[in-house]
């Protein structure tokens, strides 16, 4: 309940909060079923929230894993800052600058990207941008997972991954709907 409260607050006050509440366990089962939690992985998350998906990877991802977080909002900021885990980097900072914060040391290394920003309320060469460097990131085979109110981020995807290598479906049982999205680096 206080997530939601916190969610509430930042929606009203914050234009880049896209939410009222947090993601449902539903939708982030949906968003992380691709995951191989059986090997160590490198993952970002962008537009973090409250930690909701921070939770359950942490509870699903081997110790050798890392988890790097990035939140702009100053009051989700401050709860991730509550997480003590060994695995956890946590940024307060846009993800338009993640190539840039994270170096070379993670360039092609990343196994995952799951993002809940809500890239319709970006200008579109800083959409392309952040889509780019996150190819970047990623190593071949790695996928960017992200959920979306709409099917807006489709077509900027096809272009940055490729038509074959973005797919989509919906989750219905959660607070919005959303578009859940599947990008793989091939």
């Amino acid at each position: 309940m206080k997530s939601t409260i916190t969610y509430l607050k930042s929606f009203i006050k914050d234009k880049d909060v896209a939410s009222v509440t947090p993601s449902s366990k539903l939708l982030i089962r949906r968003v992380c079923g691709p995951i191989d939690f059986e090997k160590d992985n490198v993952i970002l998350e962008y537009g973090t929230g409250t930690g909701v998906f921070a939770d359950y990877l942490l509870k699903h991802l081997t110790t050798d894993s890392r988890l790097i977080l990035f939140e702009t909002n100053e009051a989700f900021y401050e709860k991730l800052q509550e997480i003590s885990d060994p695995r956890v980097e946590v940024f307060n900072e846009s993800v338009e600058h993640v190539k840039s914060l994270l170096g070379s040391r993670y360039l092609n290394a990343v196994d995952y990207v799951i993002s809940g920003i809500p890239f319709s309320f970006l200008e579109p060469e800083t959409k392309s941008s952040i889509l780019l460097q996150t190819k970047e990131m990623l190593k071949q085979g790695g996928k960017f997972l992200a959920y979306q109110t709409s099917g807006h981020l489709k077509d900027p995807l096809r272009e940055v991954f490729g038509n074959g290598n973005v797919s989509t479906e919906m989750e219905f049982l959660n607070v919005p709907p959303m578009v859940v999205y599947e990008a793989t680096k091939r």
